[in-house]
């Protein structure tokens, strides 16, 4: 990751997070229950829509993320726990968690297959799996559109793909989509998974 990306990445959002993606991450944030995962925990972002009887372990791979999560960390309400850690490779046993969180990375992510892979091993059977992603769009002109602007994005937003089918991957895995809501013309999803196998 540049050394500068985290440092601009929270004013270069402030305008969309101060209006709809706040609403998203409070309204998907709130199914959050018991022992909690969440996937590249970037600047905290997340940290104060968590509710205080919930216990979460942040994973995120920059500690230039990790440094400036800290604040948020500490005035969330919830029990928070933050480790440098690679979603492709997580280091606990299967079925350990009651929820597992990834908003707005698993566009960035190198190995998006394998961190769904590992999110549902470490998701317990009965479990929640809440995802908040920008995705391939369907109307042919704008995916398109996405496709052109992918490697110009991704030098300047640090791995970012606007052109990821992200549903397709996720169903691939062995996921069932059991709630989706879309906004910005199906740029954005809001998913609620559980394992199908």
């Amino acid at each position: 990751m540049s050394k500068t990306f985290p440092k601009w990445f929270d004013i270069f959002m402030t305008p969309l997070e101060k209006t709809k993606f706040k609403l998203i991450r409070q309204n998907l944030l709130i199914k959050a229950k018991g022992l909690v995962l969440e996937i590249g925990s970037g600047t905290g972002i997340n940290f104060p829509y968590y509710s205080e009887d919930v216990e979460v372990i942040a994973i995120e791979p920059s500690q230039d993320m990790i440094e400036r999560s800290k604040k948020r960390k500490d005035m969330s309400t919830a029990k928070i726990q933050i480790h440098k850690e690679s979603a492709e490779t997580l280091p606990y046993e299967d079925g350990t968690f009651d929820t597992v969180v990834a908003t707005l990375v698993l566009c960035t992510i190198p190995n998006p297959e394998q961190s769904l892979k590992e999110m549902k091993r470490v998701c317990k059977d009965e479990g929640r799996v809440l995802v908040f992603e920008h995705v391939k769009m369907d109307n042919p002109l704008l995916y398109k559109m996405q496709k052109r602007l992918t490697p110009y994005w991704k030098r300047i937003c640090d791995g970012c793909c606007l052109d990821r089918d992200t549903e397709k991957t996720i169903k691939e895995v062995g996921f069932d989509i059991v709630e989706k809501k879309e906004f910005y013309n199906g740029l954005f999803v809001q998913l609620e998974l559980t394992k199908t196998y």
